[in-house]
């Protein structure tokens, strides 16, 4: 599928260098930043916050993702749309009300991405797939990096890219955890277009070359 969107996560990133680690992403071709901001209740694990998007926000002209990966999101929406967020995604299970969430986000003129856990269902979703710009279907549990890709999830996106085919705003389907050079032909088959890349991004300090190589499979076959 041409035109596929890579956006780097920088979970696995220096945390030392953020900065240079984004500016490498963005020289090398990645087409936005995904930042994970765990809260240490939702998942166990605890990462960044709303300061690192004003402090990143001057340093790279691409879009800045903030996955929610935390308990009362709509607590937080106005702090990280203020901050520089060009898309934030929440967890359709942390949301009481998700349709006011989806339209709490969009009153701020930033993306709306929803994402969906691997035991989770898509029924809860379908009335609301033409107000989003992202469904992003977890391929792992959150709250780490470096996990098993899960491929029970395909199924999940296949069914996606079929119920937003009819739509007239369609969002983009969406692929977070896992995906790596192994993988990442079997989530474009599937049907997804937006795919979330970290440890297979950021390893070995290769990043240009392991970009171009993620970049080629996107379009291979």
């Amino acid at each position: 599928m041409p035109g596929v969107h890579l956006s780097a996560s920088i979970l696995d990133a220096d945390w030392s260098n953020l900065r240079a680690a984004v500016q490498e992403a963005e020289r090398a071709g990645a087409d936005s930043i995904h930042i994970d901001v765990m809260d240490g209740h939702y998942v166990h694990n605890l990462t960044f916050g709303i300061k690192l998007f004003r402090d990143l926000r001057p340093h790279t002209g691409l879009p800045l993702i903030a996955h929610l990966e935390i308990n009362n999101p709509d607590d937080f929406i106005t702090d990280f749309a203020e901050a520089g967020s060009d898309m934030i995604i929440v967890h359709e299970d942390t949301c009481l009300d998700l349709h006011a969430t989806v339209h709490q986000i969009r009153a701020y003129n930033v993306k709306v991405g929803v994402a969906l856990n691997p035991d989770r269902p898509l029924d809860a979703l379908s009335n609301l797939l033409d107000r989003m710009d992202l469904l992003l279907i977890m391929s792992v549990y959150p709250g780490s990096g470096g996990q098993e890709f899960l491929d029970r999830v395909l199924r999940k996106v296949e069914t996606a890219r079929r119920l937003v085919a009819g739509l007239e705003y369609a969002p983009a389907i969406g692929m977070d955890g896992g995906i790596n050079r192994h993988t990442i032909q079997a989530c474009i088959r599937a049907g997804a277009d937006f795919l979330v890349l970290g440890s297979a991004l950021f390893r070995a300090g290769k990043l240009k070359d392991n970009l171009a190589e993620l970049r080629s499979l996107t379009t291979a076959g």
